[in-house]
């Protein structure tokens, strides 16, 4: 496994990240640790995790992966670099969720004691929540690396506008400022090409994409002739509808029918592809890899040790699935 520097941190993290959202759900705790097993063996040492998770769960359900991971890292967390987030609903009430102050400071307690660790390396704000001044957010950040409860803070989800913007207030205020970005990206989906990745190689801020598969899409096993395979996250609980609307749509399906085809004509496998083109964006720290069992996560771990792909198969990935969300930013 290689290392990467993350972002203009001196922290080092392998080249690989396993996301964990489907841990205490879609896995159960058994299967869990066979993934992040062999995740150690390959020697991925970078997790990420969320309070909301595991995903498509129930509310009462929340937090469930968080205790998973703690309970695998005894004995083992000066071992690992570990990530987690807050934002979404952890409770009935309307403090319960969001960026406020309170919920900031009442969320990393509890991801702390749920994790059974002292200190989080990347505290991440999993959303953007419009109703919480940003200034708010930021200084409650700080707070919590001040007193030694994260090492760093990142985002997910923000665009590329806010993320800007809270650089910029954290540098007037002298607040500790955003080490990375965590966003969708893959090939049917390069949106942030336009503003966010060139954003964070100015500025210096590790990128961790998530759904580097599109959520199974970019293994190939379907072809929106049949329904989604039960168990899949296209019909994982509460977040079936939200992986659907993301990617189960006829331009998806020929677009992973014409990757496929490129990717027998290479002789790789449409997912070593998929996996490599990400890593082969300079601004990618880490890609988020997630598994259901263990072979699946084996196979794209593979793929990472391989490398980014040769530049001529890239471009071709690159004139594929280009389109006008994706506009380079210096056109």
């Amino acid at each position: 496994m290689q290392y990467q520097r993350f972002g203009r941190t001196g922290l080092q993290v392998s080249r690989a990240c396993l996301g964990t959202m489907t841990f205490g759900f879609q896995c159960d705790e058994a299967q869990s640790r066979a993934i992040l097993d062999t995740a150690a063996d390959h020697g991925v040492d970078f997790l990420d995790v969320a309070d909301v998770y595991p995903l498509g769960g129930a509310k009462g359900d929340v937090g469930r992966t968080e205790e998973i991971v703690g309970a695998w890292l005894k004995g083992r967390r000066r071992q690992v670099v570990l990530a987690t987030k807050c934002v979404g609903e952890m409770g009935p009430k309307p403090w319960d969720q969001g960026m406020s102050r309170r919920h900031i400071l009442d969320a990393i307690d509890g991801s702390l004691r749920r994790l059974q660790t002292d200190y989080i390396d990347l505290y991440q704000l999993h959303s953007y929540d419009p109703l919480t001044p940003i200034d708010e957010a930021l200084e409650a950040l700080d707070s919590i690396v001040r007193a030694g409860k994260a090492r760093y803070v990142g985002v997910s989800n923000w665009q590329a506008h806010r993320v800007a913007r809270a650089l910029g207030r954290s540098e007037l205020h002298r607040w500790q400022s955003f080490a990375s970005v965590q966003p969708r990206y893959n090939l049917l989906f390069r949106s942030f090409e336009r503003d966010l990745l060139p954003l964070c190689a100015e500025e210096g801020l590790a990128v961790i994409p998530y759904n580097p598969l599109a959520g199974g899409l970019l293994s190939g096993k379907y072809d929106g002739t049949s329904a989604p395979v039960e168990g899949s996250r296209f019909t994982l609980g509460a977040a079936a509808q939200m992986y659907q609307s993301r990617y189960w749509h006829e331009r998806q399906f020929s677009t992973v029918a014409a990757l496929s085809t490129v990717a027998a004509e290479a002789g790789i496998s449409l997912v070593a592809m998929a996996i490599r083109w990400v890593l082969s964006h300079p601004a990618v720290t880490a890609p988020i890899l997630g598994a259901s069992r263990p072979g699946q996560l084996a196979e794209s771990l593979a793929a990472v040790e391989q490398g980014p792909l040769p530049a001529d198969l890239k471009d071709r990935l690159d004139q594929l699935t280009h389109d006008w969300r994706a506009v380079d930013a210096e056109r």
